[in-house]
This record gives structure tokens, C-alpha cells and sequence, in this order.
């Protein structure tokens, strides 16, 4: 068994082809992330990757939409999004696959 702590990661992410990571795989990466009411992520998308989210707590909005505990996102390859905490948050995100490099943001490239 091997055990580690959320806060020893990288932004929330604890599996992928990355340090540090709990579990090393370029098939997935799984990040659990925390916000404080009114952080941002700006618009970024994945040529690659497929991207989950599922909200597990508080209130974001992403593109314009609200949602809440319990509501999951798909954000399709080439699906641009960009991120706001509404309340402090807290998300569940899995990336499909890892796909390293992957991350773009429009019109400034990676």
C-alpha cells in the first residue's frame, strides 16, 4: 500500500505521467482541485485529451454556465473552457488520456 497527501501534489493532480504523482501512468490523469470563491483558470483547451469534471462542491462557472454539486462536464478535444469559482469549490477532473503537452490556450498556443 502507498498513501500520500493532496497537498503534496501539483495543483490536485495525483495520477499521470508527472512529478510528483501517486500513481505514474500516461493513460489518465486524476486530479481532485480546490478553489477559493472567485479564482480563475483562464480558457484553455486539449487537442488530445478528452476532460471530465464532475463538481463536488460549492458553485463554478465554466463558459458562462453555472454549475453545482453533483453536475459533470465533458469538455470534447478542441472544446475551448475557461473556469471561475463562484464559491469555494472543490472538482474531481479526469483527463483522457494523459496526453502530456496537451494544454492550449487559444491564440497564445500551449
Amino acid at each position: 500500500m502507498r498513501a500520500a497527501k493532496l497537498a503534496e501534489m501539483t495543483r490536485g493532480w495525483f495520477v499521470g505521467d508527472f512529478e510528483p504523482t501517486l500513481y505514474r501512468t500516461g493513460e489518465v490523469e486524476v486530479a481532485v482541485k480546490t478553489y477559493k470563491a472567485g479564482e480563475v483558470e483562464a480558457a484553455h483547451y486539449h487537442a488530445i485529451a478528452t476532460e471530465i469534471t464532475v463538481v463536488t462542491g460549492g458553485m463554478v462557472e465554466m463558459n458562462g454556465v453555472r454549475y453545482g454539486p453533483g453536475d459533470v462536464i465533458i469538455l470534447e478535444p478542441g472544446e475551448v473552457a475557461d473556469f471561475r469559482a463562484l464559491t469555494d469549490a472543490v472538482s474531481t477532473v479526469v483527463k483522457i488520456p494523459g496526453a502530456a503537452n496537451d494544454k492550449y490556450i487559444p491564440g497564445a498556443g500551449r
